[in-house]
């Protein structure tokens, strides 16, 4: 295979696990994995999580994939194929765990639209305390915020998060003006 071919695996690969990774945090994650998954929805005690377990399930496929296109002679496709699926954990990594959970100390502040709209969607997604109406299970792309305000004022089965502290607005006006500047 080409070098601009095997890239073109290599991107496409990345853009398809964004459908993977929406899929699985919508009906696995949250559906009959949310036993992991729940460790992520409440506040962390120390550096890991169940939650963690996922990476190690997830890169399964990319590991088996460069296994195969190095050592077991699949095609030089599955070799870029799990390095599309790899990039995407790594920049699942740096998105979520880096720059939205602040996992590893960063100053970064997201000043771009797009980096606004991923951080504010996720930080909406955790405005549920429970698996049933959460909203935003995508990682690299986002509703606007004002939809996902609409889905989470008008869901029947969300339970929202109490705010932390008596000084905490109320979750009305939380919707009403976005959760930029409160982490939830």
């Amino acid at each position: 295979m080409s070098w601009p071919a095997g890239f073109a695996v290599f991107l496409a690969t990345i853009a398809m696990m964004e459908g993977v990774a929406y899929a699985a945090h919508r009906w696995v994650m949250h559906g009959p994995g949310w036993f992991l998954h729940a460790s992520h929805h409440r506040p962390r005690t120390g550096p890991f999580e169940a939650n963690d377990l996922y990476a190690v399930i997830f890169a399964l496929p990319s590991i088996l994939f460069l296994l195969g296109g190095v050592q077991l002679g699949w095609g030089d496709w599955a070799t870029w194929m799990g390095a599309g699926i790899a990039a995407y954990g790594a920049i699942y990594f740096g998105f979520h765990d880096v720059i939205v959970h602040k996992r590893l100390p960063h100053g970064y502040v997201p000043r771009s639209r797009y980096m606004k709209r991923i951080v504010q969607a996720h930080r909406l997604h955790h405005a549920t305390e429970n698996k049933h109406g959460s909203v935003s299970f995508g990682f690299l792309w986002a509703p606007r915020a004002d939809v996902l305000k609409g889905q989470l004022a008008a869901s029947q089965s969300a339970q929202i998060r109490a705010p932390k502290t008596s000084l905490s607005p109320p979750l009305g006006e939380i919707l009403d003006r976005g959760v930029e500047r409160r982490e939830l």
